[in-house]
């Protein structure tokens, strides 16, 4: 574990890297495209580093940044979208992982127009996602990404990047998981139904939202 030995104890460690490895396994990200994150306190948090490939994970490859400004206090140096992961736990101190994914079905239709979308084609989106947020396409790793996903997540769970993927937080890792499959679930029923799939009615998709911001979230 090199530096972070000083800094955190190896089951902290071993568990992120088992995480980052889970991701992989589970196909939300490909190669080094993709992230994850994981508050370790209010002051710190894990993320992976630039050019890691999750599928091989390693301690070596675990970078903690502070959260304040995602400065790296012990590790190699931190994934390129390290502005949103600190802003998004910035801004949302209840969500303790942030996780980048790109996988098929999400991020194809993060290359099309939105206009005309509606996630809603299962109950699963409304109740345990919510709203989905989208922001125009910026060079991944710049200030103006970070920025607009930041701010986009101040009232999501999920936004898509326009041609490059999406971004979900969660309290914990088996949320943004969830979030993630569910959200790939969807998209893919969208493509494969092409103009014949109908989103659930708005009343209630909006009472599956509403019982979600109660937090009387149980299994769908």
């Amino acid at each position: 574990m090199n530096e972070l030995s000083n800094e955190l104890s190896r089951e902290q460690v071993d568990r992120f890297v088992d995480a980052c490895r889970d991701v992989a396994r589970r196909g939300l990200v490909h190669c080094s495209c993709g992230n994850l994150s994981m508050r370790v306190d209010e002051e710190r948090f894990l993320i992976t580093s630039t050019g890691s490939w999750m599928e091989r994970m390693s301690p070596e490859q675990v970078t903690l940044c502070r959260t304040q400004d995602g400065g790296v206090l012990s590790g190699n140096k931190p994934s390129s979208e390290i502005g949103f992961h600190a802003g998004i736990l910035r801004a949302r101190p209840e969500m303790n992982v942030v996780l980048h994914f790109q996988t098929p079905c999400a991020t194809a239709l993060a290359c099309r127009s939105p206009e005309g979308l509606d996630y809603a084609v299962i109950p699963e989106i409304p109740y345990y996602i919510g709203s989905v947020g989208r922001v125009p396409y910026f060079t991944p790793g710049t200030d103006e990404l970070s920025a607009a996903v930041t701010e986009a997540m101040r009232a999501n769970d999920m936004v898509l990047m326009a041609n490059h993927g999406q971004a979900t937080a969660g309290r914990d890792y088996d949320q943004v998981v969830q979030n993630a499959e569910f959200f790939e679930l969807a998209c893919q029923i969208l493509l494969i139904g092409g103009d014949s799939v109908a989103p659930m009615p708005a009343e209630a998709a909006a009472q599956l939202r509403a019982l979600r911001t109660k937090g009387a979230r149980r299994a769908c």
